[in-house]
This record gives structure tokens, C-alpha cells and sequence, in this order.
């Protein structure tokens, strides 16, 4: 059998080289757009909770009450927390090793809260469980979205992870009772007004009531609850003391 020519051995493996090369180049300029866009990302939601923080707590200082606080944030809150639905995008599409479901879960609920239920009823905008849920998720999104922009960096300090995989702990249930208590005190004007709701009969020929749906997403809160907490918790011991654990892909 005639064997190949030295020179034809030594061109296909530099092909092959250069090809490897061009590969590489091409995961590693992916890679950097992708940390660049997710750094961008983090430090710009980062700065737009510090902002909501700030307009608070400056509400505060100079009206002396909280009436009248949600109005004056309601804008920018309604676009930070509805542009996290691009997290979503991430998981989906790989860039974040994250449960699509999970972060679907927790976006979405924040959404809703936000724009069917605090935004569209106007008569609980002043109660005290609105402020308390507005106060947990501004210190949950400021440590969690500077965690994920230092991580990024390469410079994450001690004490941002340790507010990341601690605080949760008090935070969670009790931006949780801030969003049942929100809810059940939406309820009376949800009956009165029929918002949101269709009667029978009509063109459709379908009813639907959303007195009795929030009823159903505040119970939907006994199942979900329990997981997005022990999920956290599974997280704090991976990060926090380096433990191995092996979750099913929700």
C-alpha cells in the first residue's frame, strides 16, 4: 500500500491545528461576550435596586410615613422586577446553570405582584405588608445582584456571600407573609369592584372569578414555598461549606 507523503502528514495536522485554534478563539470570544453581558447586566440591576433603596428610605426621611411610598416608586419598581424576566432567558438558553422552573417561579411571582395585584388596586398601595415585601426583596436583589456582578469580577468579598446564603434565611418568610398579607388584604376590593373577572353568560362562554384565584395562589404558596426555601438552603451548604449535593433538574 503506498504510503502518504510526509509533507501531506504534516499539512492535514496543521490543518487540523489551525482548526482547533479557530474553535477555541471562537468558545473563548463567546465566553467573554457572555460574562461581559452578564457583568453589564448585574452591576445595572444592582444600581437600579440602590435606587429604589435610596427613594424609600429618602420618602421616609422626609414624609415621616409610608403612605404614599409605593406610588412614588412604582415606575421604576414595575421595570427592574418585569427586565428580570430576561434570568429566565439566561437559564433557557444556557448561559446561567440554573432551573428554568425555579427562576420562572420566582420572576413570575414578583411580576404578578407587582403589576395585578399591588399596581392594579390602589386602595392596599398604603398597607404595611406592601412595604414590609418591598423591604425584603430591595435587600435581596442589592446582595443578591452584587454577589452574581463580584463573582463575575473575580473579586467576590467574604461578607457579600455571606449575606447572600444568610440573610435569606430571616428575609424569605417574611417577604412571603408581606405577599400573603397584601393579597388577603386585596381581596374585599377584588369582591366588590369584579376586576379581572368574567360573568357568565357571555360572547366567550366562560367564567372566570379572580376573588377565588388569589384565593388559589395564596394557597399555591403551601407547596412552592417549602421547595424555593429548601432549594436556597441546599445552595447555602454547597457555597457556604462546600458540601456535595446532587439535585434532579426541575
Amino acid at each position: 500500500l503506498p504510503h502518504p507523503a510526509p509533507g501531506a502528514m504534516a499539512s492535514s495536522e496543521e490543518d487540523g491545528t489551525v482548526e482547533e485554534k479557530e474553535n477555541n478563539n471562537k468558545k473563548r470570544t463567546k465566553s467573554a461576550l457572555i460574562t461581559a453581558w452578564l457583568t453589564f447586566y448585574n452591576i445595572a440591576m444592582t444600581a437600579g435596586w440602590l435606587v429604589l433603596a435610596i427613594t424609600m428610605m429618602r420618602f421616609y426621611i422626609q414624609k415621616g410615613t409610608h403612605k404614599g411610598l409605593y406610588r412614588s416608586i412604582a415606575r421604576t419598581l414595575k421595570f427592574f422586577q418585569t427586565f428580570a424576566l430576561v434570568e429566565v432567558g439566561h437559564c433557557a438558553v444556557g448561559i446561567v446553570r440554573t432551573s428554568v422552573i425555579v427562576t420562572g417561579v420566582q420572576v413570575c411571582s414578583r411580576i404578578y405582584m407587582v403589576w395585578f395585584i399591588t399596581s392594579s388596586i390602589r386602595q392596599i398601595q398604603n398597607e404595611e405588608s406592601v412595604i414590609l415585601f418591598l423591604v425584603v426583596w430591595t435587600v435581596t436583589e442589592i446582595t443578591r445582584y452584587s454577589y452574581y456582578t463580584f463573582n463575575l469580577l473575580h473579586h467576590l468579598p467574604y461578607f457579600i456571600k455571606w449575606a447572600r446564603y444568610n440573610f435569606f434565611i430571616v428575609l424569605y418568610p417574611l417577604g412571603v407573609v408581606g405577599e400573603l398579607l397584601t393579597i388577603y388584604a386585596a381581596l374585599p376590593f377584588v369582591r366588590r369592584s369584579g376586576m379581572y373577572s368574567m360573568r357568565l353568560p357571555n360572547k366567550y362562554n366562560v367564567s372566570f372569578d379572580y376573588y377565588y384565584f388569589l384565593i388559589i395562589v395564596m394557597l399555591s404558596y403551601i407547596p412552592l414555598f417549602p421547595q424555593l426555601y429548601l432549594h436556597m438552603l441546599r445552595q447555602r451548604r454547597r457555597v457556604l461549606h462546600g458540601e456535595v449535593i446532587v439535585e434532579k433538574d426541575d
